[in-house]
Formats: structure tokens, sequence, C-alpha cells
């Protein structure tokens, strides 16, 4: 057998970055505060996002902004994150390939139009579970709106082919609070097993910072990313992921090579286990 060495090649083959968003790549200026990051004076930051008034939300450090743009030359940039169709369009940074957006329930093509190989697949995964979806939908409803509770509910919603018509169908359920405690969606997600049947034979919760998802197992960015890898990405081409977030963890495990910024959720629970 021939052994060959490495050699240089000028033709440059692009890896794939499988990148997710919000508290990645940028993040709120609360954010930027509690973590204490680099290069964030005020004349350095960059927006990223708008809020539903159009005002800026969050945004990216001068490294942040720096790595984003090598990003952008050097590969080709694929969206992974939990914002649906109408809140990516609040991100206001050039993307041009995939986007895997609503954890994973709707991929769009680099042209923006929904992969509908996937959508009838998650179709056929969403439909049976909407009694439950609306079940829990009435009880966090009405949760939320008791005085005491600070709870901010939101329902998403988009638009699936069944093959032969397009269905309006829940895809899962957000919970914020509104005076950001932590503690009480840590809580109120214990409590979420007891108050339908079988609630953990659909179901999964997941809660990071103040955000609380329920969400179905069919609803994972690991599957949407692994019908990427299998029946759209060039097999060839290497591939490697940021994310922040435990939830994030599945799908890129999926890739080459994988890594997280030095603060947020993954972080704290690996620097944890190591001062352990």
């Amino acid at each position: 057998m021939t052994t060959s060495f490495f050699k240089a090649n000028p033709d440059i083959i692009k890896p794939y970055a499988l990148m997710d968003l919000d508290d990645t790549l940028f993040q709120t200026q609360r954010k930027i505060d509690a973590w204490d990051l680099p290069t964030t004076e005020p004349e350095t930051l960059v927006c990223a996002t708008v809020n539903k008034q159009d005002e800026p939300l969050s945004f990216m450090s001068q490294r942040q902004a720096t790595f984003f743009n090598w990003l952008l030359a050097s590969t080709e940039l694929i969206v992974v994150t939990a914002r649906d169709r109408s809140e990516i369009k609040r991100v206001k940074l050039p993307f041009d390939s995939w986007q895997v957006l609503t954890h994973g329930a709707i991929i769009l093509t680099s042209d923006g139009a929904l992969l509908s190989s996937w959508q009838q697949h998650m179709y056929s995964k969403l439909a049976p579970l909407q009694d439950k979806l609306n079940q829990l939908s009435e009880l966090l409803t009405s949760h939320s709106q008791s005085e005491q509770s600070h709870l901010v509910f939101t329902p998403h919603i988009d638009s699936f082919n069944n093959g032969s018509m397009d269905e309006e169908l829940t895809i899962y359920l957000a919970i914020k609070h509104a005076q950001k405690d932590h503690q009480a969606l840590v809580d109120l997600a214990e409590k979420l097993p007891t108050l339908i049947r079988d609630f953990d034979q659909d179901f999964y919760v997941h809660v990071n910072a103040n955000n609380l998802a329920i969400l179905p197992h069919a609803v994972h960015k690991r599957h949407a990313v692994q019908f990427l890898l299998e029946h759209h990405l060039d097999h060839q081409r290497p591939s490697f992921g940021f994310g922040d977030s435990l939830a994030d963890l599945p799908f890129l495990q999926l890739l080459d090579w994988y890594g997280m910024p030095n603060h947020g959720q993954l972080h704290e629970q690996y620097q944890s286990k190591s001062s352990g």
C-alpha cells in the first residue's frame, strides 16, 4: 500500500458550518453585561436582531462580528435555530444556504422555500398530536392569565402540506417569565408531566435561561440536521458547528467537529463538571 502525505491544495472546498444563533453568534445587552463579554464597547457593537417594533435587540461583539464575517467568507453557513419563520426575519444577517428553523420542524432551502419532503414528514408526526397540544395550550393560557403567574405563553404554529393541501398545525409551546424568574420556569417544567396523560411519551421539555419549550419528540434540531446530512449535503465536505444550549448538543454530535462559546448553558454545564 502506498502512503500519501498531505500537500497543500489551492482549490479550497468550503466546509459546512451549522450554527445556532441566539447566545452563540449574538446576544442581548443584558447577557452581554451578565457574561462580561470582551470587545462590547458601545461603539463597537453590531446590531444582529431587532424586536417586533424594529428596534435593536441583540448585538454581536467585535470578535463575534469578525468570526461571523470569517464564517460567511470561508464556509457554507447553515442556520440551526429555535426561531420560527417570522422570528428569523428579525435577524439582520445575510444567510444564503439551508435554514433549520423552529427547533427543526421547518427546513428552508437556499432560496427561502420550504423543503416539501421534510414538511410532509413533519405533518405526519405533528397531526396526531394536535389534540394534546391544544389541550396543553388551553391549560397554559388559563394559567398564564392568572394575576400571580407572570408567565407569557406563546404557541408556535406554521403551515404544513399533507400531500394535497396546506394545514395550520401547532408545532410547540413556548413560555417565558415576565420577571425573568428562571427558577419559576424550572418548577413549572417539573409539574408539566402531570398535566395530561402520557406527557413523557409524546413530549419533552427544554429550559434555557428565560425560555421554556414543550416540544413533541419528533421536533428536534438533530432530526432535521440528520435529514440534511443524509439527503442534501455533500458527504465529501467536512462539517463543524457551534451551539450554546444543551438542546444543541445532539445535532452538534452529528458533525465532524463541534464547539461552544465560552458562556451560556453548555459552557456552564461542563465548567461545573470540570470544577466539581
